[in-house]
C-alpha cells in the first residue's frame, strides 16, 4: 500500500491506495489561515506537521503498518523560512498572500523571470515573499539559510532530508523551468544562492526515507519518501493528465484549469502559468484562480447556509441566470488573467428582490465565468481544451458543473474518487518510486462517475450575465495598471 498526504490551506488529507490504486482509507485534519493586516495570508509551519500527524494517525493500524512507500503533496509558493537550527523565523507566508506588489515589479526588471522562470512576477509566488521580508524584515532574512514550500518542511519533519520536486519548485520563480534545476541568476536577484534551496529531484525520486521515530509513533517501517509534487501536478497525476493535451479542473480553495504538456510553453503575457509537471519529461500550463470553493464557503457563512450543500440547494432552487446579481469572485485578488493582487471581490446588481437563493447562484456563475475567462486565456495561448476532468471538493456539485460546462463550452468528466485529489497523485508517485513503472501505466484515470455536456440553451442564458461580468473588472479597477 501507498500513502499521500496532501498538504491543503485548510486542511491535511492523507490516502492510501492499495497496489491496484484503490483508495482503501483517508485521514483528515483541519488546518486555519491567519490574516493580521489587508493583503497577508500566513499559517503556523508547526501546524502543518501538527496536522499531518493527526491526519496519519486517524488511518486504520493495519493499513499504516501495510504502507510501503510516501508521497506528499501540497499548497505551492508558500515561504517557509528556516534558521540555523532549521526552525521556522516566522509564519509562513501563502500563495494567496497579496502584500509584495511593488517587490514583483522591482524583481520583474532585475532579472529576466519571464524568460527563464516562464511567468509573470506575481504577489503568489515565493520570490517576491522574499523580497518583502529582505525589505521590511531585515533581521529575518539575514538568518535565512534555507526556504522550503509547505510540502517540503514536513518532507523535512518526516526524514530530515532537504528536497523539492520540480512542480513545486517551478511555483518559486527560482527554477529554470525549461532545464529543470534552480536558477543561480533569479535567486541573485532576489538576494539569495542554491545553497539556500533545497536540492531539486523529479516527483517520482526517493528523497529518503522516514525518520525512525516518525516511522515508530505511525506504527510504520522507515519506507522510502517520494519527490511527490505542487498539488495541481499531483492531483493531475492522480487523475491521469499524464500525456500531451490532457487537462482537468481543479475545483478546491483556488480553482485551476491545468493541461499538460509535452514541452515548455510560456505565455506570461496573459498571466498564464508554465511549469513543470511532476513526471519526467512533462511540462504544465494553468490558469490560476485564487478564489473557487473558498467563494462557496465564504457565502454559505454570509448568508448563513449550514454548508455547501445547503448553498447548493438554495442556488438550485434559484435557477441560472435567475436575477440581475453579478458576483466578482476576487476575494484574495486575482491571477490569471489579471494579475490583480490588490482587487477585491463584490456583488454588483442587487435589488429589492435579491435573496440568499439568488446570491447563491450568482456565486456558482461568478466563479465559473471567472474560470472561462482563464480558458480564454489558455486558449489564446494556443492550447486546444475540449473536455476536462473535474477534482476537488467542488466536484460534488452536478449542479454547479452544469453552470461551469456551458460557461466554458466543454465537457466535464467527474471521475469516482476525484474529490480526493492532490493526496491520490502523491501515493502514486510513491508507487512508481518504490515499484517502478510507466506514469502511464500508474497513474491512470479513475472511473468515470458521470459526464456534463455544455448546454448551449443554458450557454445562451448566461452569455448576458458573463458580458457583464467581464465588462465589470475594467470599471472596479479604473485608477490602477497591472504588468
Amino acid at each position: 500500500m501507498f500513502l499521500g498526504i496532501d498538504i491543503g490551506t485548510s486542511g491535511v488529507k492523507a490516502v492510501v491506495l492499495d497496489e491496484r490504486g484503490a483508495v482503501v482509507a483517508q485521514g483528515v485534519a483541519a488546518l486555519t489561515v491567519q490574516r493580521p493586516h489587508p493583503l497577508w495570508s500566513e499559517q503556523d509551519a508547526d501546524a502543518w506537521w501538527q496536522a499531518t500527524d493527526a491526519a496519519v494517525r486517524a488511518l486504520p493500524a493495519d493499513v499504516r503498518r501495510a504502507v510501503r512507500g510516501v508521497g506528499v503533496a501540497g499548497q505551492m509558493h508558500g515561504a517557509t523560512l528556516l534558521g540555523e537550527d532549521d526552525r521556522p523565523l516566522r509564519p509562513a507566508i501563502l500563495w494567496n498572500d497579496g502584500r509584495s506588489h511593488a517587490e514583483c515589479a522591482e524583481l520583474d526588471a532585475a532579472a529576466d523571470f519571464r524568460g527563464i522562470a516562464g511567468n509573470l512576477v506575481m504577489p503568489g509566488f515565493t520570490a517576491p515573499k522574499l523580497a518583502w521580508v529582505r525589505r521590511h524584515e531585515p533581521e529575518t532574512f539575514a538568518k535565512v539559510r534555507t526556504v522550503l514550500l509547505p510540502k517540503d518542511h514536513v518532507r523535512l519533519r518526516m526524514t530530515g532530508e532537504k528536497a523539492s520536486d520540480v512542480s513545486d519548485a517551478a511555483g518559486t520563480l527560482w527554477l529554470d523551468v525549461a532545464k529543470r534545476d534552480w536558477s543561480d541568476a533569479l535567486l541573485a536577484a532576489t538576494g539569495l544562492s542554491r545553497a539556500q534551496m533545497p536540492r531539486a529531484v523529479e516527483g517520482v525520486a526517493v528523497t529518503g526515507t522516514l525518520r525512525a521515530e516518525v516511522a515508530e509513533a505511525w506504527g510504520m517501517a522507515g519506507v522510502p519518501v517520494a519527490g511527490g509534487g505542487g498539488d495541481n501536478a499531483a492531483g493531475a497525476a492522480g487523475v491521469g493528465v499524464v500525456t500531451d493535451g490532457d487537462a482537468l479542473l481543479s475545483l478546491g480553495t483556488s480553482g485551476v484549469i491545468f493541461v499538460a504538456t509535452k514541452d515548455f510553453r510560456p505565455n506570461p503575457a496573459r498571466a498564464v502559468h508554465a511549469f513543470c509537471h511532476c513526471l519526467p519529461g512533462l511540462w504544465h500550463q494553468m490558469s490560476v484562480h485564487l478564489s473557487a470553493a473558498a467563494c462557496i464557503d465564504w457565502v454559505a457563512r454570509l448568508t448563513g447556509a449550514a454548508g455547501a450543500a445547503e448553498l447548493f440547494a438554495r442556488a438550485e432552487a434559484a435557477g441560472p441566470a435567475s436575477g440581475p446579481e453579478i458576483f466578482l469572485p476576487y476575494l484574495s485578488g486575482e491571477r490569471t488573467p489579471h494579475n490583480d493582487a490588490e482587487v477585491r471581490g463584490g456583488f454588483l446588481g442587487l435589488d429589492h428582490d435579491t435573496s440568499p437563493e439568488r446570491l447563491a447562484q450568482a456565486v456558482l456563475e461568478g466563479v465559473a465565468f471567472a474560470l472561462a475567462d482563464g480558458l480564454d486565456a489558455l486558449r489564446d495561448a494556443g492550447t486546444t481544451v475540449n473536455r476536462l476532468s473535474v477534482i476537488g471538493g467542488g466536484a460534488r456539485s452536478r449542479y454547479w458543473g452544469q453552470t461551469i460546462a456551458a460557461a466554458l463550452g466543454v465537457e466535464l468528466v467527474y471521475l469516482s474518487g476525484g474529490e480526493v485529489g492532490p493526496a491520490l497523485g502523491a501515493a502514486r508517485l510513491a508507487q512508481i518510486a518504490v515499484d517502478g513503472g510507466a506514469p502511464a501505466d500508474v497513474c491512470v484515470p479513475p472511473p468515470v462517475s458521470h459526464t456534463i455536456a455544455a448546454d448551449p440553451l443554458l450557454a445562451e442564458r448566461l452569455a448576458p450575465k458573463r458580458a457583464r461580468f467581464v465588462d465589470a473588472y475594467p470599471r472596479i479597477t479604473p485608477n490602477r495598471t497591472r504588468a
